[in-house]
């Protein structure tokens, strides 16, 4: 009973660290939630303005995946963990570098904005090919999962820069810059911790869900 009531303490100051944390930088989180929704309105628009022979095009493609993993579905676990643990990896150290000098600023927001891009583009594309039912379902099943931890990463990790580079502006002092750049590295590596923890929710919940629901699709 000591201990269920030691873990619920730890769990409601974890979440009232993380409260406070957004509630201090609701600002930067609104500006990074906005240029993420704007990167996936962006993909929507661009796919409804492709000509019919790439959309054509992007039917076959999606519609062959379906029909392949339908009659042999084999996936390698192992080689898909390592793939996407590989890919967060890269995210976070390139968005830490990005997030670690005043230049590289602009090009945090870019990147939100290219996931928001690929977000968009690749669910409306489902929903395009299989229409909104099937497509939705799609959707939620291969990318719901993942993405419900791996979008507010991404957005946090964009926050942690803008905060950085706020620090810096306001206090140009050695120390500090110090200072901040440890606890831009510390939170960086706590958002790497969740993100590698998608890819194994990615790779071993969603894909079995996958497997199950893809007759059905």
């Amino acid at each position: 009973m000591g201990s269920i009531k030691r873990n619920y303490k730890k769990d409601s100051q974890v979440k009232s660290i993380i409260l406070s944390h957004i509630q201090n930088n609701i600002k930067e989180y609104t500006i990074a939630s906005l240029i993420f929704i704007i990167g996936v309105l962006l993909g929507v628009v661009f796919l409804n303005n492709l000509n019919e022979t790439q959309t054509t095009e992007i039917n076959n493609y999606i519609t062959s995946s379906i029909n392949e993993l339908k009659n042999n579905y084999n996936i390698n676990e192992l080689s898909l963990l390592k793939e996407s643990i590989t890919e967060n990896i890269a995210l976070v150290i390139i968005l830490w570098l990005m997030g670690s000098t005043v230049i590289g600023l602009l090009l945090v927001y870019l990147i939100v904005c290219f996931k928001g891009f690929c977000f968009g583009y690749t669910v409306s594309s489902i929903i395009y090919v299989l229409g909104t039912g099937k497509g939705i379902i799609f959707s939620i099943v291969t990318m719901f999962l993942r993405n419900i931890i791996a979008i507010p990463c991404i957005i946090a990790l964009a926050v942690s820069g803008m905060k950085l580079y706020k620090s810096i502006m306001q206090d140009r002092r050695k120390e500090n810059i110090k200072l901040e750049i440890v606890r831009h590295t510390l939170f960086c590596t706590f958002i790497l911790i969740l993100l590698v923890s998608s890819s194994f929710i990615e790779t071993y919940i969603t894909q079995s869900i996958f497997k199950y629901c893809i007759n059905y699709i």
